[in-house]
């Protein structure tokens, strides 16, 4: 009996889970969308593949898609006792939080954590409850500020580079889908489309990788990224999706829409984080932030233009 109420448990986890799906397509509400993550957030190729795709298929959304992931940051709050060689601890997420909340009022907001949250070490329990416990603090902050969030699973850790940082991050992914489930959030998987693309790749090319470190992945790994969540957010993806490869493209147009947008990307991210303050050094310090809105308000009228020629 205790089995069958398990079973039914999910069960009604899993349908309220599909309920409660934030539809960017469809909503009227989301307009602004905002980006935590470490340092593959903040390099932010995946984030740009995918506001090119809106841009592209949904003009008429008007979204807007501010990336302030931090490099080296923790929801884990934990560091390593020589991070950086000793120049600086791991940030922790929380320590700015409620200031990004506050300057950015976000309408939905992506999260991305769990690679340096194991701090490179070999799978311990104190340290995973302290990154379940992050990530339970961050979804109440963001649900209470009236956002709505889904959370990403990391990236791999490639298992040439240490199996078991490897195995890690396979635990830690796990359980953050087992929160679609247990608790009816919403979560988008990354990490074993990743893998499972590595481990295919590698059969024809044993020498291939994703990342050059085994951590920060390149464009082609940012593509995966983007695929996996663009393939959770579309609804018709046996359509768009497979016409839109940013790594492919030979369309002059969706190549310079895209750089376009990477351009500014970067402006309006290095302004965010320093507006916003943070306690990791050795970052860009950026344009002013009214400066930044300027000069992105220049960018996106190209950005019309080129998708008006587009369509014509």
């Amino acid at each position: 009996m205790k089995g069958i109420l398990v079973v039914i448990l999910i069960l009604i986890g899993f349908q309220l889970s599909l309920f409660s799906q934030p539809d960017i397509v469809k909503s009227n509400t989301i307009k602004r969308i905002v980006f935590l993550g470490n340092s593959i957030t903040y390099a932010g190729e995946y984030i740009s593949f995918i506001e090119t795709y809106f841009k592209l298929h949904y003009p008429e959304k008007q979204l807007e898609f501010i990336n302030v992931g931090l490099p080296s940051e923790t929801l884990s709050g934990l560091s390593e006792k020589n991070h950086a060689n000793g120049r600086f601890p791991r940030p922790d997420l929380h320590e700015r939080l409620d200031r990004v909340l506050e300057n950015l009022n976000p309408d939905l907001v992506f999260a991305c954590y769990g690679m340096n949250d194991g701090i490179y070490l070999p799978f311990d329990e104190k340290r995973f409850r302290k990154f379940k416990k992050g990530i339970y603090r961050l979804h109440k902050k963001i649900v209470d500020s009236g956002a709505s969030i889904i959370h990403v699973t990391p990236p791999i850790y490639d298992r040439e580079k240490g199996e078991a940082y490897a195995n890690v991050l396979d635990i830690y992914s796990d359980w953050l889908l087992s929160l679609k489930y247990t608790e009816s959030w919403e979560v988008i998987d990354l990490h074993w489309p990743m893998k499972k693309y590595l481990e295919d790749k590698r059969q024809d090319d044993p020498v291939s990788f994703l990342a050059k470190d085994g951590i920060h992945p390149g464009r082609e790994g940012h593509w995966l990224m983007a695929k996996s969540i663009l393939t959770a957010l579309e609804k018709d993806v046996g359509g768009q999706l497979k016409k839109f490869n940013p790594l492919e493209n030979n369309d002059s147009k969706v190549n310079d829409l895209l750089k376009l947008v990477e351009k500014r990307q970067k402006i309006v991210k290095d302004a965010w984080l320093n507006h916003i303050g943070h306690t990791r050094p050795e970052m860009p310090v950026g344009v002013k932030i009214d400066d930044a809105k300027i000069q992105s308000e220049n960018i996106e009228k190209q950005i019309q233009e080129l998708i008006e020629t587009e369509n014509q």
